[in-house]
């Protein structure tokens, strides 16, 4: 499944929340480069191999345009785990949001 979002953050500033963010879960940085993460590990159960491509780009002045893709099929819990980063984006950017993930 494919996921975005904007933000007002700095690619480099979402590149090392990603860093921090995604190994807590489960996941192994196996490729990086200047504006994209590729991770690699098991998230939940069964256990079965999973991807995440992160990849940043600026758009619009000051927007960051951040999508994941994952290699799971409907809504796994990866899926969720990339739309929490996400909302961690948005909280990061303003902290006066009182957004949380409903699942």
């Amino acid at each position: 499944m494919k996921h975005f979002s904007r933000t007002t953050i700095h690619p480099d500033a979402v590149l090392a929340e990603a860093d921090a963010f995604f190994p807590t879960i489960g996941l192994k940085l196996t490729h990086t480069t200047n504006r994209s993460r590729t991770y690699l590990g098991v998230v939940g159960t069964p256990e079965v191999p999973a991807t995440l491509v992160l990849s940043v780009k600026m758009e619009g002045g000051h927007y960051t345009f951040v999508e994941g893709a994952t290699d799971q099929m409907g809504e796994s819990r990866l899926d969720r785990n990339v739309k929490k980063f996400f909302v961690q984006l948005h909280r990061q950017a303003d902290a006066r949001r009182a957004m949380t993930a409903a699942f």
